[in-house]
C-alpha cells in the first residue's frame, strides 16, 4: 500500500519585527492539489521567526488531524526554518529552540521533510498570514471535514474562531522579544571585521523609509545594496586577500553567512526598507569568494548573477596574502600609509582611490541603466568603503573608516541629477 503523504505550506511575518505578526499555514493533497485545511492567527507583537515557527507549528497540528499517520512535506520561504528544521543549522535561542522542538515533537522527524520554495511559490500561506494579521483575528477552515460530511468544518473560520487560538498566541507572545535572527550556525564570529564579538548590532527595522534628501521633483533613484562576500580563510587570518589572484573561497562558516545574507537581501522591498523596489539584478565581482555569496543570493532571489570586473576587490600587489604584521617587517610604515594617503598604492597593486574610480564608473553604469529599480551588488571591505565614500562625497581620505563587516548589507542610492544618498552602511545578516 502506497506510503500516505500531505503537503504543509507555512509562513509568518511581521509588521516591525517585534511588531503586529501574524502566521498562515495550509495543508494540500500533493496528488490533486487540492486544499485539505487552512489556519491562520494573529499572534499580537511577536517577531518574524516567532511568527514563522508557529505557521509550521500550526500547519503540522493540521495535518495529522487529517491522517496522523501520513508522511509530511513541509515547504516555507524562509531558508533559516528550512536549514534549522532539517538539522544543518544551530540555534543559538533557548526561546528559538523550544519553537523548533515544539513542531519537532508533533510527529516522528522521519515523517517530516522541509523544502525551500521561492517566495512566489508561498503565496497561498503568505495571503493567509496578511488576512490574520489585517482582521487581527484567526482562521480555521478544514475542507477535508466538509467532503467527509461533517458540517462543523468551517465554523468561525471568517468571524475570527478561537479554535487553539488561546494557547497558540499565547506561546507566541512569551517568545515574541526573540530577534527574528537570533540564530548561530556553527562555529564563532569573531575575526575578519565581524560582529559577534563585542559588536554594536544594527538594528534592521521593518518598513524603514530611507529618508531620501530633499527633493522637489519626483524623480526616482536606483537603489544599490552592496554586500561584502562571506568569511574565508584569510579573513579568519586577518590577512589581505585582493583581486590578484581569484581565490580563496568561503569558509563553511562563510557559507553560512552568505545564506543569511541572502535572507536578509530577500527581505528588502518586502519587510524591511519597504520603500523601495524589491531587487530585480544581482551582480558580483568576479572572485570565487564573492561568486559563491553571490551564488546563495540569486538562489534566495531567483535571479541569475552577472559578474561585473569594475566591483572586484582592491588589488593588494605583492601584499596579496600576508597579514598586517608581515606587511610590517618588510615594507615599514606603508601599510598605515596606504590606509592614511589614498593616493599611496600599494607594491604593484592599487590604491584605494584607484578602486574609488572603479566603483564611480561600476556605480555610474548601473544609474544609467535604469532608475526606478534594486540593484545587488555582491563585492568587498574596500569597493564597498568607496561606493559609500563616493555616495556620500566623502574625503577619500576618510574611506578606510567605514567598518564593512563580513556579509553585511549597505544600501545607497543614485538620481540621475548626481544626486546620492547613503541609506544603510554594515548593516549585519547576523543579530
Amino acid at each position: 500500500m502506497p506510503e500516505a503523504r500531505l503537503v504543509v505550506e507555512a509562513d509568518g511575518g511581521s509588521r516591525g519585527n517585534p511588531g503586529p505578526a501574524g502566521y498562515g499555514a495550509l495543508v494540500r493533497d500533493p496528488a490533486s492539489g487540492r486544499v485539505l485545511a487552512e489556519r491562520a492567527e494573529y499572534l499580537g507583537i511577536v517577531s518574524n521567526n516567532v511568527a514563522e515557527y508557529s505557521g509550521l507549528v500550526a500547519g503540522l497540528r493540521a495535518a495529522v488531524e487529517i491522517d496522523p499517520d501520513a508522511s509530511i512535506d513541509v515547504r516555507l520561504d524562509s531558508r533559516l526554518v528550512v536549514e534549522q528544521m532539517s538539522g544543518r543549522w544551530k540555534i543559538k535561542h533557548e526561546d528559538m529552540r523550544r519553537l523548533a522542538e515544539r513542531a519537532r515533537a508533533i510527529l516522528p522527524p522521519e515523517r517530516v521533510s522541509y523544502t525551500w520554495v521561492p517566495r512566489a511559490e508561498n503565496g497561498a500561506a503568505d495571503a493567509l498570514a496578511n488576512a490574520a494579521m489585517d482582521g487581527q483575528t484567526a482562521i480555521v477552515r478544514d475542507y477535508w471535514r466538509d467532503a467527509a460530511g461533517d458540517a462543523s468544518g468551517d465554523a468561525g473560520a471568517d468571524a475570527g474562531a478561537d479554535v487553539g487560538r488561546d494557547a497558540g498566541a499565547a506561546e507566541a507572545r512569551d517568545l515574541g522579544a526573540v530577534d527574528a535572527d537570533a540564530v548561530e550556525l556553527p562555529g564563532g564570529e569573531v575575526s575578519g571585521g565581524d560582529t559577534r564579538a563585542g559588536e554594536v548590532h544594527a538594528v534592521v527595522p521593518e518598513r524603514v523609509a530611507t529618508g531620501a534628501p530633499i527633493r522637489f521633483d519626483d524623480a526616482l533613484p536606483v537603489t544599490i545594496v552592496l554586500v561584502r562576500h562571506g568569511e574565508t580563510a584569510l579573513t579568519v587570518s586577518k590577512a589581505y586577500s585582493g583581486s590578484s589572484v581569484p581565490g580563496p573561497p568561503l569558509t563553511d562558516r562563510g557559507r553560512e553567512q552568505a545564506a543569511r545574507a541572502a535572507e536578509l537581501v530577500y527581505r528588502i522591498g518586502r519587510d524591511v526598507w519597504g520603500d523601495v523596489p524589491d531587487p530585480s539584478e544581482l551582480l558580483a565581482s568576479p572572485m570565487v569568494r564573492t561568486q559563491e555569496t553571490a551564488a546563495a543570493i540569486g538562489r534566495r532571489l531567483g535571479l541569475p548573477v552577472r559578474t561585473e570586473p569594475l566591483f572586484a576587490e582592491c588589488d593588494f600587489g605583492e601584499w596579496e596574502g600576508l597579514t598586517a604584521a608581515e606587511i610590517e617587517r618588510r615594507w615599514p610604515g606603508d601599510l598605515k600609509r596606504w590606509h592614511d594617503d589614498a593616493s599611496f598604492r600599494a607594491p604593484g597593486g592599487e590604491s584605494i582611490e584607484d578602486v574609488g574610480v572603479r566603483m564611480r564608473a561600476g556605480l555610474g553604469a548601473v544609474r544609467a541603466a535604469g532608475v526606478g529599480r534594486t540593484v545587488v551588488v555582491v563585492t568587498h571591505s574596500v569597493s564597498v568603503r568607496s561606493a559609500v565614500g563616493v555616495a556620500i562625497g566623502a574625503n577619500s581620505s576618510a574611506w578606510a573608516r567605514i567598518r564593512v563587516a563580513p556579509a553585511s548589507v549597505s544600501i545607497i542610492r543614485l538620481w540621475s541629477d548626481g544626486t546620492s544618498e547613503v541609506t544603510v552602511v554594515g548593516a549585519p545578516s547576523e543579530v
